[in-house]
């Protein structure tokens, strides 16, 4: 039987560009990895999904939707994390098993395009709340300038990689938590009797609309659940399952909480869905509404450089084999290219929601994909060899049967857009599952070479390594 091949070898080490070889070292321990993550998740979209749930649940609805939102990512994470913890690898090169090396662009593009859209949508809010602050400290108000600025900003911390990363996050976390505490502190007794007037009327419900908000509040993540391993790779190696699911559940589900209530409550009260905009007029104090807009300005910076530059510099180091600094440059002129101030309107939030559900249609594909291929077809054994030599690996090409899954399962995702996610799982996993085990067209049999679940692939693979 095939076993894990973790080591890899020096001769193919030599042609890798160098941000994408296993990791050395693992730099993450537990508590580090959720402050990151913890900060990672202050998403200014989780306001506007907030404000999107207006008129539709309850406050009680509202918060158990996000909860099961927050639940399903955290498991999801685990699920596609597990090879990038075990074996050291990037999403790009984890996806070679499942799409191929040529294929793995599909997927790629899929995840980098929310990210490069999220990335600039936040940028700029938090160049906005910058600039607030300039106009009420000097003065000084010119937001294309301060956008640009914020944007090389944070471009230049995502250049220095996961170690700047880590200690950013790290000091982020206890403020992030107790600046949000404060600012709902401030929805609820400000705007108390205007948010019982509005949401006094609403009934609510059970049905489509509630698990379309979890699907809004798990396609925020759908993102990152997808390139888990980018992440997983630097956590210590003994750190289980269990415990990294704990890690997760902590650092996702208050974050989440706390700025989907004040996106609802503060949209509900004021019937504007832009925090800057609410906070920047509605503090009695100076100094409060400049440590507000500063929150959500550094918030914008913590999510930005992990979620949304990493991922897609990832895929374009992969790509076309530059080197990370170029990557991340070209990250965000792309996030700037998106346009991200048409994107940042009082008529953005149901957009925003229904542009999550739609991306999150091809995102869930993607990770049934990962999670059957690494988990049912080879049963958690990999040789990591077979993910980066080109020449001679099983995985070269085009694995046809995940590009037809994947199209599958986006399809019927599209269909009911509203629980896009979910429903496209289980026809994703379906078609890729059959098509590996009975199909024969395309590179199918090659990339069953690549496995355990073709016994005579693997005991030919035993005997190539043995020799």
């Amino acid at each position: 039987m095939l076993k894990n091949n973790k080591i890899l070898k020096p001769e193919l080490a030599k042609n890798v560009n160098a941000d994408l070889l296993p990791t050395s070292e693992r730099i993450m321990d537990p508590l580090s990895y959720g402050a990151s993550f913890m900060g990672g998740c202050v998403s200014i979209g989780t306001f506007s999904m907030g404000a999107a749930l207006i008129g539709k649940l309850t406050i009680a609805q509202a918060i158990i939707a996000m909860c099961i939102g927050c639940l399903v990512i955290a498991i999801a994470l685990v699920l596609v994390g597990v090879c990038g913890h075990t074996y050291g690898v990037p999403f790009t090169i984890q996806a070679r098993s499942s799409f191929g090396f040529a294929g793995l662009k599909i997927p790629g593009f899929l995840r980098g395009i929310p990210a490069i859209v999220w990335f600039g949508f936040q940028s700029w809010v938090g160049a906005g709340a910058i600039n607030s602050c300039l106009k009420i400290l000097f003065g000084i108000s010119n937001l294309p300038v301060v956008f640009i600025l914020f944007t090389i900003l944070q471009v230049a911390l995502a250049i220095k990689g996961f170690k700047e990363i880590k200690w950013m996050e790290n000091i982020s976390c206890l403020f992030i938590i107790g600046i949000l505490i404060y600012m709902l502190y401030v929805v609820n007794t400000k705007f108390g009797a205007q948010i019982g007037n509005a949401f006094g009327g609403i009934k609510g419900t059970w049905g489509m609309p509630f698990w379309a908000a979890t699907t809004s509040f798990l396609g925020i993540y759908a993102t990152m659940i997808v390139n888990a391993s980018d992440y997983s790779r630097n956590l210590k190696e003994k750190t289980g399952s269990v415990a990294t699911g704990s890690i997760y559940t902590v650092a996702i589900l208050p974050v989440t909480l706390f700025m989907g209530l004040i996106g609802l409550l503060v949209t509900a009260a004021t019937g504007n869905s832009d925090p800057v905009a609410v906070f920047s007029t509605t503090m009695n104090s100076k100094f409060l509404t400049i440590l507000t807009l500063a929150f959500i300005a550094f918030a914008q910076v913590t999510t930005n450089v992990l979620n949304n530059i990493v991922p897609p510099a990832y895929v374009l180091v992969e790509s076309f084999n530059i080197k990370w600094s170029w990557a991340t440059i070209i990250v965000g002129a792309l996030s700037i290219a998106v346009m991200p101030w048409r994107l940042v309107t009082a008529k953005s939030a149901a957009g925003l929601s229904l542009f999550t559900r739609l991306y999150s249609a091809f995102l869930g594909p993607i990770f049934a994909v990962l999670v059957v291929d690494y988990f049912i077809l080879r049963k958690k054994q990999l040789d990591v060899n077979d993910l980066y030599d080109k020449e001679n690996s099983p995985f070269k090409g085009i694995n046809w049967a995940a590009v037809i899954a994947i199209i599958v399962g986006a399809i019927v995702g599209c269909v009911v857009m509203d629980l896009s996610w979910y429903i496209s799982l289980i026809p994703t996993a379906v078609v890729y599952y059959l098509l590996m085990k009975y199909a024969h067209f395309g590179n199918i049999d090659n990339f069953r070479r690549g496995t355990i679940f073709d016994e005579g692939a693997a005991e030919e693979k035993t005997a190539e390594t043995a020799a």
